[in-house]
């Protein structure tokens, strides 16, 4: 079991975000990564997490409101947005969140954005049908938010996992060390 975890989990090819964010940037788009997990699993909390690790690397971002279902998700993003000092994108509640992602993604580009970090709803088919037909083409990554899925999303697509989320805080967000997850995963 913990070789085919190193296997699944170490990765197949070099990924620097920073690189991709500017080379992004080059051609004249904006990066787009999408959170995506079941409910209650820590996605806006992530994403204010890597958007914090961006700004400290000097990374223009912007957060997209894209939970429309959840009382409350707008104004969880709105409050990180605030303290993190970055602009948000938001429509409000019970709207078609790839529109919304897209329409965010069109302001990206005019305000010279160089991240979009796009917030979902728990609802993963859902989310992964509706962004997968409308947004062919504008996402970059994909994160999901949930160890089960991350495995499931790496063995399927090969694409790495970069960072684990290990705290509550803006700075509690380490670079993945394989061997240490999955010793953790067996334990």
């Amino acid at each position: 079991m913990e070789e085919a975890l190193l296997r699944i989990l170490t990765p197949k090819r070099s990924i620097d975000i920073l690189r991709d964010v500017h080379a992004a940037k080059e051609q004249g788009r904006p990066y787009v990564v999408v959170f995506v997990g079941v409910n209650g699993v820590g996605k806006s909390t992530n994403l204010a997490k890597v958007a914090y690790w961006l700004l400290q690397h000097n990374i223009n971002v912007m957060l997209a409101a894209c939970d429309t279902f959840r009382s409350g998700a707008v104004e969880q993003l709105r409050t990180h947005a605030r303290r993190l000092q970055i602009p948000i994108f938001e429509k409000g509640y019970e709207k078609d969140p790839a529109i919304v992602a897209k329409e965010a993604i069109q302001e990206a580009k005019h305000n010279n954005s160089d991240v979009v970090l796009v917030d979902t709803a728990g609802r993963m088919q859902v989310i992964l049908l509706s962004f997968t037909n409308s947004l062919l083409g504008f996402v970059t990554s994909v994160i999901f938010v949930q160890v089960g899925a991350a495995l499931s999303m790496v063995y399927v697509s090969g694409a790495p996992v970069m960072f684990v989320g290990c705290g509550q805080s803006y700075t509690d967000l380490k670079k993945l060390n394989v061997k240490s997850i999955v010793k953790t995963l067996l334990k």
